[in-house]
C-alpha cells in the first residue's frame, strides 16, 4: 500500500485519497473529544469494576492489606462527590 499524496474533503462528506495516479474515497471518521457526561461515566465503569473485583476482601478477616482495601473501597465509594472525580482515581 502506498503513502496517500494529498487528500481532499468533498462535498458529499468523503475524504479522496490521492494515490499514485488513483484516488480512493473513504468515509473518514472524525475524532472528537468525549462530553464530559461520558467521561464521569466511564469513571463510574471504572470505579463499579474496582468494587466488584474487591467485594470479597473484606470477609477474609486476616487478608494482609484488609484495612487498606476497605480505605480503598470507600474511597471509591465517595470519589463521584469529591473535586477529584473524575480526573484523579483513587488508589489502594
Amino acid at each position: 500500500m502506498t503513502t496517500p499524496i494529498s487528500e481532499t474533503v468533498l462535498d458529499n462528506g468523503l475524504t479522496r485519497f490521492q494515490h499514485d495516479g488513483w484516488h480512493e474515497d473513504k468515509m473518514v471518521n472524525e475524532v472528537t473529544e468525549p462530553t464530559t457526561d461520558e467521561i464521569e461515566a466511564d469513571a463510574r465503569l471504572w470505579r463499579n469494576g474496582e468494587l466488584t473485583a474487591t467485594d470479597h476482601i473484606p470477609a477474609i478477616t486476616d487478608h494482609p492489606q484488609r484495612a487498606a482495601y476497605i480505605a480503598y473501597r470507600t474511597a471509591l465509594r465517595n470519589w463521584p462527590s469529591t473535586d477529584s472525580f473524575p480526573t484523579t482515581r483513587p488508589e489502594l
